[in-house]
């Protein structure tokens, strides 16, 4: 049987466990804001139209920061439209949609009240600049006696919202986004937007865009060149990737390494700006998108016809899938020094662990379950483990390891969290923790013979502590959880 070590000792941390890592994305697409999040006149709708039943497994969810209202689609957005009484239908250009503007900025605040967390909003460089994205920031945060905060207490909201977390438009480098612009373009932009924003509120954390993912040809040179202009201006840089299996289970399994190499890279492009630049500051990342989808399959919208909450990308998602996210969960903590907010796209609907029938019910996906229980666990101080661990040969990724583990404490408590990328194979892993008292438990999520089954449950896991050592089998393309809580 294949054999994997590890060492978790408190005093090899790697950082705090930043709630922020945990977040999730609502984008006006498709059915992730109608007939997801909210549909008026649902037999789980409250008075706001906001569904019970979605609110409650995004708690359960453990979802700290939702990213709002893009995506692409905030290229093209008037956030005017989505306030006060008066809301114009308009065309979506960037999904090809009809959006009525029946829910916007208002409301998703209500929401993010309900649903207890954090908002992170998303101004519109694409057709839009720097004065709309100041005005929506007055109207958000300045608490009175000007024009557009006054016109959100008319609106009847007399406190402001102190939203701290904003994203400078959305993958500014893709020739499919509405506005899109070159590297130079968008870079003196973002640097003069983020200036004037912190004129209107000194306190507001801001995003830069990065590549859209890194197999843009101009990845790594983008994220150069909008640094050397904005670095000063940001205390965020974006990251967006998504993987899928497309045939290819074991290269599959192995996607985190290809998420290890892109945070690397893109750390390693953001210190040589700032020796470049000689400065003091660190720039930290926002993986404000990223999850398992099927992209192979979508065919694209450029024939569709524009319609209301259509649907779009609505992935099922299997138990291979489950493993990855896991992975993935994993890989973020690893970063935890430097990859301080990660929104898993998206909430509701749109390649979502969260799925919905209009007027129906609401139901989780397998990738909710590694989501849910990372969040819960993962507490306190990120510690570094450096497995030891058998390799894996894969055509996708080239040589892996089998095991992926990260550790986390917080005083007493203990979560290991560790995945067997391999497709047929379980793995004996052995962790030394010196200190280690009371009994483990653990949870697993496991492929197994059929990692392409839509239903998954954690299950109990098997572990043994031998003096200052637990052991035990992780099965073939498996997730799990230990804990001594």
């Amino acid at each position: 049987m294949p054999q994997a070590q590890l060492t978790v000792d408190r005093d090899f941390a790697i950082g705090p466990v930043n709630r922020r890592l945990f977040g999730s994305f609502v984008e006006h697409m498709g059915r992730c804001v109608y007939t997801g999040i909210y549909e008026p006149g649902h037999p789980a709708a409250d008075e706001n139209g906001f569904r019970t039943d979605v609110l409650e497994l995004a708690r359960e969810m453990g979802v700290s920061v939702v990213r709002y209202p893009g995506g692409n689609f905030v290229s093209g957005y008037r956030w005017e439209d989505g306030v006060g009484p008066d809301r114009p239908t308009r065309l979506d250009l960037a999904w090809r949609q009809i959006e009525t503007n029946k829910f916007g900025l208002n409301e998703f605040m209500t929401w993010t009240k309900a649903a207890q967390v954090e908002p992170m909003m998303a101004v519109n460089l694409g057709t839009r600049g720097l004065q709309e994205a100041c005005d929506l920031l007055e109207y958000a945060n300045h608490p009175s006696g000007t024009q557009w905060s006054d016109l959100r207490i008319k609106h009847g909201v007399t406190q402001p919202y102190d939203i701290r977390l904003w994203c400078l438009g959305n993958e500014m480098d893709g020739p499919w986004q509405i506005g899109h612009k070159s590297a130079e373009e968008y870079g003196r932009l973002a640097n003069e937007t983020a200036r004037a924003m912190r004129l209107v509120d000194p306190r507001v954390e801001l995003v830069l865009c990065g590549s859209s993912n890194s197999g843009m040809a101009t990845f790594g040179s983008w994220e150069a060149t909008v640094l050397e202009h904005a670095y000063d201006a940001v205390d965020y840089l974006s990251m967006h990737a998504y993987y899928e299996e497309n045939g290819d289970l074991p290269g599959f399994l192995c996607s985190a390494v290809d998420m290890d190499r892109f945070i690397s890279g893109v750390v390693a492009t953001a210190d040589h700006v700032a020796a470049k630049q000689r400065k003091r500051k660190q720039i930290n990342l926002s993986f404000d998108e990223w999850n398992v989808w099927n992209f192979s399959q979508f065919k694209g919208i450029a024939q569709a016809p524009f319609e209301e909450a259509p649907r779009l990308i609505e992935d099922t998602y299997t138990a291979a899938d489950a493993v990855v996210v896991g992975d993935f969960l994993i890989t973020l903590l690893r970063h935890a020094d430097r990859v301080s907010i990660a929104c898993q796209a998206q909430l509701a609907n749109i390649i979502a662990p969260i799925r919905t029938e209009p007027g129906g019910v609401a139901w989780r996906q397998t990738i909710f379950h590694p989501f849910a229980l990372t969040a819960e666990h993962a507490r306190g101080t990120v510690l570094r483990v450096e497995p030891k661990s058998p390799m894996l040969e894969t055509g996708r990724y080239g040589e892996a390891p089998a095991l992926s583990a990260v550790a986390t404490t917080d005083g007493d408590s203990l979560a290991v969290f560790a995945v067997n990328r391999s497709p047929g194979e379980a793995l004996d892993l052995s962790a030394r923790v010196p200190g280690l008292s009371g009994p483990m438990r653990a949870l697993v999520i496991e492929a197994g013979d059929d990692p392409h089954r839509v239903e998954v449950t954690p299950k109990p896991l098997d572990v043994v502590v031998d003096g200052d050592t637990l052991r035990t089998r992780l099965p073939a393309a498996s997730w799990a959880v230990i804990l001594n809580d």
